[in-house]
């Protein structure tokens, strides 16, 4: 028994233990959906949730609180993470950030353009342009432990600045582009509470209690203001200090994202995906699949991500403004290209703020669902059984 628990505990501090969980996730809501059970999967979604503080109530269906609650945390930790390497990690200096972020422009612009190309016609479905232009970084790095010491380390850091800058991209494409109607009071008590971030971290705070609680407040707050809920977590990220002045003690900042990285990659992201990756298959047809808005997203996932950085990390390299990490050849570049077009956590997230209807709400799942899936074939079969073959060539 003792010895079941401890491979199961070694399993899950794997660095792919987090895709895993929500391949396994994303799997059962498939199959809950398409059962003899999908109308308690349908009504556990919609099952009310309450909250109430004296005047103050909340009151959303269940996947409203998982998408503006829980998603809260997974947004919170991106934001540490942003901080943390924009100041101390592989984005703190241009010669470090020049190539990650050439190739996470070009792994948002170019899946966006493909979208839009597509759906160009249908005023409605442009709404989802943004939903290909994101990476999910679980799926990824998860990908890539699985392979190992076949691929070098330097991929590895590539690729996870790429997704840094890019989660910073579709951080900033939300804010923009994804807000509704604004209420100027909530905003006010937003701001407000920002302010007290502000001078909790000039004040040199280092108990993460008080950034908690200001961050509660400001996370009802814009959710009622009309800019989504999440946002928050990033703004209290960027108010928690990385540097202190006791060197003895650990930073803030690494504190949080420590204790959050478990449960947001073993917890907060499956239950997402249990939530969110639910579609009904039956009925159908490969039309179905070739329909402007799943193929866009498909398209976008699957080839605008092996285009835009694999094309636009080329081109910097050959134009003398960076060079590939050492070990890292081009084959390794276009497969981490590709397992770039994994977009299931942030795809599915920013196509349920794009659509509000089911018929396009489930297109948007197909499209996710079959883009994600086969960009992770084509990353994986790349680096798995072609990158690392003697004669790969080298910048």
């Amino acid at each position: 028994m003792f010895m079941i628990i401890g491979r199961l505990s070694a399993l899950l501090k794997h660095e792919a233990a987090g895709g895993v969980l929500l391949m396994l996730a994303a799997a059962a809501a498939l199959t809950l959906d398409n059962s003899p059970l999908a109308h308690l999967y349908d009504a556990l979604l919609t099952v009310p949730v309450v909250m109430q503080v004296g005047a103050l109530t909340l009151e959303k269906p269940l996947l409203l609180c998982i998408n503006d609650g829980l998603m809260a945390l997974f947004f919170l930790l991106v934001g540490l993470e942003i901080k943390r390497e924009l100041l101390d990690g592989n984005l703190s200096s241009w010669r470090q950030a020049v190539l990650p972020a050439m190739g996470a422009v070009g792994g948002m612009a170019a899946p966006a353009l493909i979208y839009t190309a597509l759906n160009a016609g249908d005023p409605v479905a442009l709404h989802g342009w943004a939903i290909p232009a994101a990476t999910d970084i679980a799926f990824a790095v998860g990908i890539l432990a699985l392979l190992g010491s076949r691929v070098p380390a330097g991929l590895k850091v590539f690729l996870l600045a790429v997704a840094v800058i890019d989660d910073l991209g579709a951080i900033l494409i939300i804010a923009v582009f994804y807000t509704a109607d604004l209420s100027l009071t909530s905003l006010a008590i937003a701001g407000a509470a920002a302010a007290l971030l502000l001078a909790l971290n000039l004040a040199g705070a280092t108990r993460l209690l008080p950034y908690i609680l200001v961050g509660l407040v400001m996370w009802v707050a814009v959710l009622k203001s009309g800019v989504h809920a999440t946002l928050a977590g990033v703004v209290v990220a960027f108010f928690i200090p990385l540097r202190t002045s006791d060197v003895s003690t650990k930073p803030p900042l690494l504190r949080a994202e420590h204790g959050l990285h478990g449960f947001v990659a073993l917890f907060v992201m499956p239950v997402f995906a249990f939530a969110n990756a639910g579609v009904h298959l039956g009925g159908l047809s490969p039309g179905d699949f070739l329909s402007p808005v799943p193929l866009g997203i498909a398209a976008g996932l699957l080839v605008g991500n092996q285009l835009g950085i694999f094309g636009l990390t080329w081109a910097s390299v050959r134009l003398g403004f960076c060079r590939l990490p050492e070990g890292v050849t081009w084959l390794h570049v276009y497969g981490a290209s590709a397992l770039a077009g994994i977009g299931f956590t942030m795809s599915l997230f920013i196509g349920a703020l794009a659509f509000e209807d089911p018929a396009h709400q489930a297109a948007v799942r197909i499209g996710v669902l079959s883009g994600s899936l086969l960009s992770g074939i084509v990353g994986y079969t790349t680096l798995r059984w072609f990158a690392g073959r003697k004669g790969a060539v080298v910048a």
